[in-house]
């Protein structure tokens, strides 16, 4: 008879003994200190392939790509915090199988009322949905979104917050408005800055040179900037702008109005066929301590600067007999900018003062953020109330 020898094992079957025993000694150490399976899987680091692999086999799954040699699926067998943790491990297991997507958290939306009051009240601060993508310029964020119609005049998803003595209701916003393109042809828009250098806190590293506080005559760094992001984008539209890059706030602040409407005069009478006229700002918002804060909106997927509409009327005593027009423009435009970013605009403020805004009832101001935001969270939101402004001019023609 034949006598058949078993062969001897050869060096790789030794090289894999000693890889397991290896593995043993290390996955004993790694977890002795973990009191739970979360923890145990914490100290293998769960999201490794080679973890993840060793728990599925140990749990009898051999599966696909990750199945891995039964000698190497021994290791995990002497963890005895995995072991006596089956249930939680499972459970780890189908959380790790899971999508990890899924739907984001939409931003808080404005409760929509069922009833028309007004007066003023203070907007309700909370922490912006999403964390900077920008770089951080270490100014504490915030998202003002009013939380009650109370104190409120209300037209759809528009909250318009009355500081004025004039009087309206809801009942005149039917998404009309007076301002219309010209048919002939020349300029259509035109972009100034009656406070042009109010400037926005920079990051580290982008600091510029201040004429004051929040303030400069570098007009890479102050509203003339955005200005310019948001003239870019309504010609992207199809639309012919003009844009007054004068600082009419500098050297002197005291009279900037009057010499920003001596400006917008001149170009209407050079250019009659200018039928808007916006007038970019940015706000100046602290706490009731007195520290500044930024505003912003993660409803763009990234933290924008929130924006506000301010509609002058006679309430001073200027004549201003149109000035209701302008308001019905800012509520259709916060209506459609608020269909699609919910928490980029905040509510409308209506003030006695006329702010040159009787010139045409075409007229905005607009509060691009607060000097707490970064230059670039202001860019993007002008770039979005671009895109809006844009299509509704076009629409309206």
């Amino acid at each position: 008879m034949t006598i058949k020898r078993r062969p001897r094992p050869g060096w790789g079957r030794k090289a894999a003994a000693a890889a397991a025993a290896a593995l043993i000694l290390y996955l004993i150490s790694a977890t002795a200190s973990s009191s739970t399976a979360q923890g145990a899987l914490e100290a293998l680091g769960a999201r490794s392939d080679l973890a993840v692999a060793l728990l599925r086999r140990q749990l009898g799954d051999s599966r696909g790509k990750d199945a891995i040699p039964a000698s190497l699926a021994l290791a995990i067998g002497q963890s005895p915090v995995l072991l006596a943790a089956r249930e939680d491990v499972l459970e780890l297991r189908r959380t790790e199988e899971a999508d990890d997507g899924g739907d984001p958290q939409r931003p808080q939306e404005p409760v929509r009322p069922d009833t028309e009051q007004t007066g003023p009240i203070q907007e309700d601060p909370a922490q912006p949905e999403t964390p900077l993508l920008f770089a951080d310029n270490g100014v504490p964020a915030r998202t003002l979104v009013p939380t009650s119609p109370e104190g409120y005049v209300v037209t759809g998803d528009v909250y318009i917050n009355n500081r004025s003595d004039r009087e309206f209701d809801a009942s005149i916003f039917d998404g009309t408005f007076a301002a219309a393109l010209s048919e002939e042809e020349g300029p259509q828009i035109l972009i100034v800055h009656t406070h042009g250098s109010e400037a926005y806190t920079m990051p580290a590293g982008q600091e510029y040179v201040p004429s004051s506080d929040s303030r400069t005559t570098d007009s890479r760094f102050n509203v003339v900037r955005v200005g310019e992001e948001l003239k870019k984008t309504l010609e992207e539209a199809g639309l012919t702008v003009l844009h007054d890059e004068t600082l009419h706030d500098y050297p002197e602040y005291s009279g900037a109005y009057n010499r920003s409407l001596s400006s917008v005069e001149e170009y209407l009478r050079e250019y009659p066929t200018i039928a808007y006229v916006l007038d970019i700002h940015r706000d100046a918002i602290s706490d009731s301590e007195g520290n500044p804060y930024k505003v912003v909106s993660a409803a763009a997927g990234v933290n924008a600067a929130q924006m506000s509409l301010v509609i002058g009327t006679d309430g001073g005593g200027l004549e201003h007999p149109d000035w209701q027009e302008n308001l019905k423009l800012a509520a259709a435009l916060q209506q459609r900018i608020t269909d699609s970013f919910p928490t980029l605009m905040r509510p409308i403020t209506v003030r006695n003062s006329r702010y040159n805004q009787h010139v045409t009832p075409g007229c905005l101001l607009i509060e691009m953020g607060a000097a707490g935001n970064s230059l670039d969270e202001a860019l993007l939101s002008a770039r979005l109330l671009g895109e809006q402004l844009g299509a509704l001019i076009v629409e309206k023609g």
